[in-house]
């Protein structure tokens, strides 16, 4: 590996890639874009990642493949409402045409997975449960990416498989490129959306910082690193259903916001008393709401301790412990709290047992 390398970078403007790129200042990054232009990367390359050669002229991918020492393929369809097709195209076939620049650039590929692929058998669809009004699919998503992982390993590619679980915003500032996954049920909780939580108590919920995830991604490229799966999670340090919930509830007294606490409830609870009884009869949107909630949820409910990588292999960061999540929740409900106009005037993001003057 060169001592600046020269780093083809996807979606680079989504939360991963943009937490990435300050990173990587030793490296001349290329990022390849699609409809968000990147300014902080060294050079922009327009292209289509599910189009042939990159949507490339064959003389511009030849130039391209003869200069990348390194791809860092974070670009995906992260959300559980796209459908199979638009998922599929891009997390599966986006993966082959990237997989097929690492072989012909002779580079280490670094591609960006899913702790959640881990979740093989928590889907509603799964579980044999009724998606209602769901327009979230997070089977579709999940699908597509142990679909792009198997792309990765039947490549013969150096490749570095990373699975983070939910990333939320910087552990010190709460920043985010884009509110996605769990932010917007903490959006949800902090408007009283959500009275009720189908998720047991003591279910883990791993989320882990974007700062992690990058500072973990850039120790591995300078380290040299060229396979294995690397689990970027909290793991045993993950913090429970209802401690979650208790610090965005205290977060949000502390930004003087009267969000109502959730009552958790088992998710057999859901499906025989609470969804025919009480949500049928809802206006659909509010119907659709639960009912997506429901999806995501069923990722979470009885599920068991993810494995990490962090703190086993040289130069990576450790795992957060549980005092640090809870920091950094609360840092991101803060941070999402101001974003969203919800909170007047915060100077700081708010920090454990601190007080929000009013």
């Amino acid at each position: 590996m060169p001592s600046h390398p020269t780093v083809l970078l996807t979606g680079a403007s989504g939360v991963v890639g943009s937490a990435l790129l300050p990173r990587l200042s030793d490296c001349h990054i290329i990022a390849l874009t699609h409809r968000t232009a990147v300014a902080d990367a060294d050079e922009q390359l327009a292209g289509d990642l599910t189009a042939p050669r990159l949507g490339l002229d064959a003389d511009a991918y030849r130039r391209l493949a003869t200069r990348v020492d390194v791809i860092v393929h974070c670009a995906a369809v992260t959300g559980f409402s796209s459908g199979p097709e638009a998922t599929h195209a891009l997390n599966e076939a986006g993966t082959r045409q990237i997989v097929q620049l690492a072989a012909d650039a002779d580079a280490v590929l670094h591609h960006l997975s899913t702790a959640f692929v881990d979740r093989t058998d928590l889907t509603r669809a799964q579980l044999g449960q009724d998606h209602g009004d769901a327009t979230a699919r997070p089977e579709d998503y999940l699908d597509s990416k142990r679909a792009g992982e198997d792309v990765v390993r039947s490549s013969g590619v150096p490749a570095v498989i990373i699975r983070p679980s939910v990333v939320i915003g910087d552990a010190v500032t709460g920043a985010i490129s884009a509110f996605q996954g769990m932010h917007g049920i903490i959006h949800g909780l902090l408007r009283g959306l959500l009275p009720l939580v189908p998720v047991p108590a003591d279910s883990p919920i791993d989320f882990i910082p974007q700062d992690v995830v990058a500072a973990t991604i850039s120790n591995l490229i300078r380290q040299g690193q060229r396979d294995g799966d690397i689990w970027v999670t909290a793991g045993t340090s993950a913090l429970s259903t209802q401690r979650t919930l208790e610090v965005i509830g205290d977060t949000a007294d502390e930004l003087g916001l009267a969000a109502a606490r959730p009552r958790m409830v088992g998710p057999e609870m859901v499906d025989r008393l609470i969804r025919p009884v009480f949500i049928a009869n809802l206006h659909p949107r509010a119907r659709r709401r639960f009912d997506d909630m429901l999806a995501m949820t069923a990722l979470f409910a009885h599920s068991h301790v993810f494995p990490t990588s962090l703190g086993q292999l040289p130069g990576i960061p450790t795992a957060p412990s549980a005092r640090e999540l809870e920091d950094a929740l609360r840092a991101s409900v803060a941070y999402m709290a101001r974003a969203k106009g919800m909170v007047r005037r915060v100077a700081e993001p708010v920090l454990a047992g601190e007080q929000v003057p009013a």
